[in-house]
């Protein structure tokens, strides 16, 4: 796990990922010099959500630090913007302005979500919110910007999985959401506006549980981990360049087996440790035909890979974060 002691990791990574951190992580807030974290290392669960100003001058973490959010319940997730934040308890979302003087804009209700599953658009066109809906499998979506604070709207349901959702991304623009069911077999792309379903990406036909989805600063393309040890790249703007069954060629063929033979499944693949959870997201592509995914495992691993349209992956870089200094020195 990538602890708030080892804030320098998270910073690097802020460049590239809109980071699904959970309990006891650190966050660098988009645009602003803000470090967050979720309460101390050691504790298994956390009721606080603890923000410092990196820019703030002071030798001391207590200098830095500008705000404090307490629950009775214990913090699952956080999501920022830049002018919101979101805090994520197991049957409640709070939203909050962002950073200047921080006020309580929204609470909602949800169904029970043990993994703090929400995610929120960073852009400044739309202030979409996304999480799992009360229904079994369904996602909810609420924009931010329409909704008057203190009043109640009707929810705005995909019905995406017959069971319970398990991940879920939106893109940057907010224009698609993604969302994977606890059976992980399946990813599932919906336009946010009309509801409807614009594809189906195969991970894989074992059950697995994913860790984390996410779309290329484009949308050209999605990133998706699991516990298989395998980070899936799939292509959306193209979505030719996905692989098919060789069984597509034979023509038509039962109900059952037509569902499997029609799956996209991903243009490249490649490991990391299988005994490691990992998050990935796109680096910033260096030329126009070359594209590179990072991801961060719990056991410190960093690993960055680029790859291009015709599927060739490769290792460009990898290194290890833990031990990197003394606790004291932070």
């Amino acid at each position: 796990m990538l602890y708030a002691a080892h804030v320098g990791v998270s910073k690097r990574l802020s460049e590239w990922v809109k980071v699904p951190w959970g309990v006891g992580l650190g966050l660098v807030s988009p645009g602003l010099p803000l470090t967050l974290n979720l309460g101390p290392d050691n504790a298994p669960t956390c009721p606080a959500v603890l923000i410092w100003d990196d820019a703030r001058e002071g030798k001391d973490s207590k200098d830095k630090l500008v705000l404090e959010f307490t629950f009775t319940k214990p913090v699952l997730a956080v999501r920022m913007r830049h002018d919101k934040i979101v805090i994520v308890l197991r049957n409640r979302i709070y939203v909050y302005s962002f950073p200047d003087n921080p006020r309580k804009l929204f609470e909602f209700d949800t169904r029970d979500n043990p993994k703090g599953l929400c995610d929120l658009c960073p852009s400044l066109e739309k202030q979409l919110l996304v999480f799992p809906g009360h229904k079994c499998g369904s996602l909810q979506l609420v924009d931010l910007a329409s909704t008057k604070p203190g009043t109640s709207s009707a929810p705005f349901t995909i019905n995406a999985h017959q069971s319970d959702v398990a991940c879920v991304s939106l893109n940057q623009p907010g224009t698609v959401v993604a969302s994977a069911s606890q059976k992980g077999t399946l990813i599932r792309l919906f336009d946010t506006q009309s509801k409807e379903k614009l594809v189906e990406l195969r991970r894989g036909t074992d059950p697995a549980t994913l860790y984390c989805i996410n779309f290329s600063h484009d949308s050209s393309f999605l990133c998706a981990s699991s516990d298989k040890g395998t980070v899936h790249i799939f292509a959306l703007k193209d979505t030719r360049l996905n692989r098919r069954s060789a069984l597509a060629r034979v023509g038509k063929v039962g109900p059952m087996i037509g569902q499997y033979v029609d799956s996209q499944w991903s243009l490249a693949s490649f490991t990391v440790p299988a005994e490691s959870a990992c998050i990935c997201a796109f680096g910033r592509n260096t030329s126009k035909n070359v594209n590179s995914v990072i991801a961060i495992c719990v056991d410190g691993t960093f690993h960055k890979y680029v790859f291009t349209p015709d599927g060739n992956c490769n290792r460009e870089a990898f290194d290890v974060y833990l031990d990197i200094c003394d606790d004291d020195d932070f």
